[in-house]
């Protein structure tokens, strides 16, 4: 069978969102094209000659991610250096089912995320949100009526979603979670496989800023790469994993070529995994009763348990996998993708060690709105 190519395969980087040094700048790098509807949760600013914009470390602030396979809401206030969560919304929306063959979303998917987003708009009105963004990814950016589908959420729950591009995705994935790195010289490696696609990142760490070197974003995640398998016989599962990693190895094989002398006299490459999977496997080799966040975010786990992991899981069969505590029906059907893309990634960044982390884009955009917000007080202030 000859690879499916979604019709942005091919696109050029956007450099937006990183400086001219390469760093993860620490702001919000553009504003929506419309301001955010009252009903969303975003407060405009104040027009020139009104009110001086004061920032307030009690106002809260929202950061809502759409995804290929989740709708994903964080309400938070700063707190210190870091921020305290106040609220949040997580639901299974499966908003790309269909679309790595289709090119379209679905009628039933965009009902399904319609009723998540309802859900977040009621929950930025009554936490009175002084500031907020939505964005939207690869499903989005993908298909032929993404663009409708953002108008409908924006008639129907007042939501604006920005649309953003691949590498804002990996920036925002990068500052959300860095800081679980582990203090050492040795480059790092840090990825996101969502349900449309996977993002790599390869940085140089820094506690505050990491500098992003490379990175690289498919069209593969843990939709799209079941989608795309999905003709194949579930009876013949080794097949069906076999194909799922040679289509990412396949993916993956530029980048892999360009960072490969980077782990040439490295003493301690590392490597950064947050994801639905990478957390539901840490979740397996933990052995945990059910998934507990406090376990599973900053973990450290030997590459080798997640192998074996992977290659258990893809021996299963669906039914087995649903079984399993941490799986369960939701995650049954795509977790094999998200085993393929992880062994794919394992193997051109072969570290001993994979940290996990249950924070990502949700977390970079409140880091980027806070900052943004205190800078332009103490903008104000010294004005």
């Amino acid at each position: 069978m000859a690879d499916y190519h979604p019709p942005d395969v091919n696109r050029r980087a956007d450099t937006r969102g990183v400086d001219r040094s390469g760093r993860a700048e620490e702001h919000r790098p553009h504003a929506p094209s419309q301001p955010e509807a009252s009903a969303a949760g975003q407060a405009s600013r104040p027009k020139a000659g009104g009110k001086r914009h004061s920032f307030n470390p009690r106002q809260s602030y929202a950061a809502l991610d759409l995804g290929t396979n989740n709708c994903r809401l964080l309400i938070a206030r700063p707190s210190g250096q870091d921020f305290t969560v106040i609220d949040a919304f997580s639901r299974v929306v499966r908003l790309g089912e269909g679309l790595a063959n289709s090119g379209r979303l679905s009628d039933a998917a965009m009902d399904r995320t319609l009723g998540a987003l309802e859900v977040c708009a009621e929950k930025l009105r009554k936490r009175n949100v002084h500031l907020a963004r939505s964005v939207a990814t690869e499903a989005c950016r993908r298909a032929a009526n993404g663009p409708r589908f953002i108008d409908r959420v924006k008639r129907e729950t007042g939501i604006v979603l920005d649309v953003i591009s691949a590498q804002e995705e990996a920036r925002l994935a990068v500052l959300g979670c860095h800081v679980l790195l582990e203090v050492n010289e040795g480059p790092a490696i840090i990825f996101d496989i969502g349900g449309g696609s996977t993002e790599l990142v390869l940085i140089e760490p820094d506690r505050k800023v990491p500098r992003i070197l490379d990175w690289l974003s498919v069209p593969w995640g843990v939709v799209s790469l079941t989608d795309t398998v999905r003709h194949m016989s579930e009876g013949d599962r080794h097949a069906r994993y076999r194909e799922m990693r040679r289509i990412v190895e396949r993916a993956f094989a530029p980048f892999a070529a360009r960072i490969a002398p980077r782990m040439s006299g490295a003493e301690d490459i590392q490597l950064l995994g947050t994801s639905g999977t990478v957390t539901t496997l840490a979740s397996l080799h933990l052995e945990l009763p059910h998934y507990d966040r406090r376990a599973v975010d900053g973990l450290i786990v030997p590459s080798a348990s997640m192998r074996r992991i992977s290659t258990d899981l893809s021996g299963m069969s669906i039914e087995e996998r649903g079984e399993l505590p941490c799986i369960g029906r939701d995650r049954a059907d795509l977790v094999v993708a998200g085993c393929a893309i992880l062994e794919s990634i394992l193997d051109i960044w072969p570290a001993e060690r994979l940290g996990v982390a249950d924070r990502g884009i949700r977390e970079g955009i409140l880091r980027s709105l806070m900052a943004a917000d205190f800078a332009a007080d103490r903008a104000t202030r010294r004005g």
